[in-house]
């Protein structure tokens, strides 16, 4: 199978060395996206849910410009600086995935993420 990158230009430009997707066959790999405003590439700075919502208004643009969409995740991990942001993080989530088409999901906590943000959110998705 051929690996093929995916440039989004609705979602924010990589902060290092990666992509925003890879695609290989019928599925696109997203990196862990951040939230960063694709319009000013600022951060956001606001509450988990304020951040929840751009990073998946992010992973929405970078999966259209791959040719899928939120609807064809199969699964998601989500990082969280908080476990205790579980509750208003999931609240977000559940706008952005129904469950009766949600995708699998594991959520962890970690100690760090880039840019000391509160949410961080990966996909894999169906093209």
């Amino acid at each position: 199978m051929e690996k093929k990158v995916v440039k989004a230009c609705k979602a924010p430009q990589p902060i290092g060395p990666y992509h925003q997707a890879v695609s290989t066959g019928s599925l696109v790999y997203t990196s862990g996206q951040i939230a960063i405003d694709p319009k000013t590439g600022e951060l956001c700075q606001g509450a988990v849910a304020d951040q929840a919502r751009l990073v998946l208004n992010n992973l929405k643009g970078i999966l259209e410009d791959a040719g899928s969409s939120l609807e064809k995740v199969i699964k998601t991990t989500v990082f969280l600086k908080n476990m205790g942001d579980f509750a208003e993080m999931n609240k977000v989530y559940a706008e952005f995935f129904k469950a009766e088409q949600a995708p699998a999901r594991s959520t962890v906590e970690v100690a760090r993420l880039p840019k000391d943000v509160l949410v961080e959110i990966e996909a894999v998705a169906i093209i």
